[in-house]
């Protein structure tokens, strides 16, 4: 989520993933908030979902690990320019803001619940306390980082055994670190642990160490690790998903036909994210970086747009996902009454089961995407042109 130089190759496939992956994630938030069944029907429910539903989620999948282990990398990037006093106290403190920022007013954009009748943890959430995990640990020798996050990312679904023989076992921290949950507050105040942060953290740590790969000026051996690192990290999920034993809480499963016992095989589980769900989506990650290494045209520069303010973009998506469903929610019929009022996962202003078809959702996923486009362009330039502001390395 850091901005980094257009001046280096390197960097430019950084943004340009980022920048693809923001793209993919307003897909998903679209299709909440615009797609009929999408409140009240799992897309990833075999039994029910249709093949391109199914791929309109999973595609989605690689949008937060993506997310997650970029922003691990753009740390390491940013040690070119700062000290280890430096780089920690910066990663800490945005860390920090990061979190104050999700359970604010990003929650209030996500809900437009003025109440706060619950807190969402989500993606922001864990970025927040991961990069103030890392802020504390790039004190340690860069293997010690890449051995502890390792060890998270490979190990941490040993757990799974855990909760599979104790499902109601765990409590407020555990679920914090591992586990889906929703905890009372005060009143009828809500938390969703939405995002465990501990397997987010391994991810990011892992993200960090690539930096120094993507710090080498030997652009070939850059390539050859992207691609090798890319190939591994697939057949090793092909590999442990065959097996079926460990590395997912859900098994996959002889389905109706060949085809749905493949979406059966590709369907791992996000909430934590399993070492699976990793290895799917940062597999081809690192192959896209290595293919985009050289890659500018006009198409690409676009894309980096996006990735290079993806905060900003991140909130005013979701804010104009949002207004648009709520003006769509008006013009319905429904009374600013019953929208402020809506147990619909505490999201005011939106009504389970009401919405479009998945065509429509595609145009609106679309529309909005170039709507905001010449906002972050500007935000891009007003950043490079004002790298003297210091809080803007915060946004």
């Amino acid at each position: 989520m850091t901005n980094l130089s257009e001046n280096n190759q390197r960097i430019r496939s950084v943004d340009l993933l980022r920048g693809l992956i923001m793209i993919i994630m307003a897909l998903d938030h679209v299709r909440d908030f615009f797609h009929g069944p999408a409140l009240v029907e799992d897309p990833l429910n075999l039994n029910t979902t249709t093949p391109v539903l199914f791929f309109t989620r999973w595609i989605t999948h690689f949008c937060a690990p993506v997310f997650v282990f970029l922003s691990g990398t753009s740390a390491y990037l940013q040690s070119s320019r700062k000290s280890k006093k430096e780089l920690s106290l910066f990663l800490i403190k945005r860390g920090l803001w990061l979190i104050i920022a999700e359970i604010t007013f990003i929650n209030l954009i996500f809900s437009f619940d003025f109440f706060f009748s619950a807190f969402t943890l989500q993606v922001i959430w864990a970025i927040g306390i991961s990069m103030l995990m890392l802020g504390l640990l790039v004190w340690l020798p860069f293997e010690w980082i890449l051995i502890t996050g390792l060890l998270i990312v490979m190990g941490h679904n040993g757990l799974d055994f855990y909760e599979r023989a104790n499902p109601d076992a765990g409590n407020f921290v555990y679920n914090l670190l591992h586990r889906f949950g929703v905890h009372t507050l005060w009143g009828k105040h809500q938390l969703f642990i939405l995002y465990p942060f501990m397997p987010w953290t391994g991810l990011m740590l892992l993200g960090y160490c690539l930096g120094r790969v993507l710090r080498n000026g030997n652009e070939a051996y850059r390539k050859k690790f992207l691609v090798v690192a890319g190939l591994s990290a697939i057949a090793l999920f092909i590999l442990l998903r065959f097996i079926n034993i460990y590395g997912d809480p859900l098994s996959w499963s002889a389905q109706k036909n060949k085809f749905y016992t493949f979406l059966s095989f590709i369907n791992t589980n996000k909430y934590p994210p399993s070492l699976l769900y990793m290895c799917m989506t940062i597999g081809p990650a690192l192959l896209l970086m290595a293919w985009w290494d050289n890659i500018q045209n006009a198409f690409t520069r676009v894309i980096s747009v996006y990735g290079r303010v993806p905060f900003f973009y991140y909130i005013l998506h979701f804010f104009t996902i949002h207004f648009f469903s709520a003006i769509v929610f008006f013009i319905r019929g429904h009374s600013f009454a019953e929208g402020a009022n809506n147990p619909t996962l505490f999201i005011n202003f939106i009504k389970a089961g009401e919405g479009f078809s998945l065509g429509m959702v595609y145009i609106i996923w679309m529309a909005i995407v170039i709507m905001l486009y010449p906002l972050c362009k500007w935000y891009d330039k007003y950043k490079t042109s004002h790298r003297e502001k210091w809080w803007l390395g915060y946004l």
